[in-house]
């Protein structure tokens, strides 16, 4: 578990840690090099979910190394099928990364909604509906790993 106090704000006691895959841990469907040891260490703390479309179909071979649960979603409604994953889990309980349109509502559901702003750039729509905005998923992993930076960031 990974308990972040927020003062005047909501406290977090998160258990589930919810990735998008491309755009968020892969460029054009190989992993973003150097993630893997980030998410390894947080995977002492926090359950690693990876959902996909698996555009690319590498998903199964790039995260066979990594301890994850994967889910790859079906063609349509992908917003409303990460929202329904994130409810499913609680959404208090669950931490959120992704950078597109269709992460917008599984962002706006977890008690922290993390976007990130890489090659693929990020959604409007994902913006609006996270609580923090980073310039990458280094950056974004690194948070979770110094929570004090999100009290920072979210403190009231």
């Amino acid at each position: 578990m990974l308990t972040i106090i927020i003062p005047g704000q909501r406290n977090i006691e998160a258990n589930h840690l919810v990735l998008d895959y491309n755009g968020t841990l892969a460029i054009d469907g190989k992993m973003i090099e150097g993630t893997k040891p980030l998410i390894e260490v947080l995977s002492n703390q926090l359950t690693i979910h990876v959902l996909t479309a698996d555009t690319f179909g590498t998903c199964k071979d790039e995260l066979s190394a990594l301890k994850c649960c994967l889910h790859i979603l079906s063609p349509t409604l992908q917003d409303s099928q990460k929202e329904s994953y994130v409810l499913n889990l609680g959404e208090k309980h669950v931490i959120c990364i992704g950078n597109g349109s269709n992460d917008a509502l599984m962002l706006k559901r977890a008690a922290l909604g993390i976007v990130v702003l890489q090659k693929e750039g990020a959604s409007v729509k994902a913006i609006i509906n996270a609580d923090i905005v980073c310039n990458n998923i280094f950056d974004a992993l690194e948070l979770l790993q110094n929570p004090l930076r999100i009290v920072s960031t979210l403190r009231n």
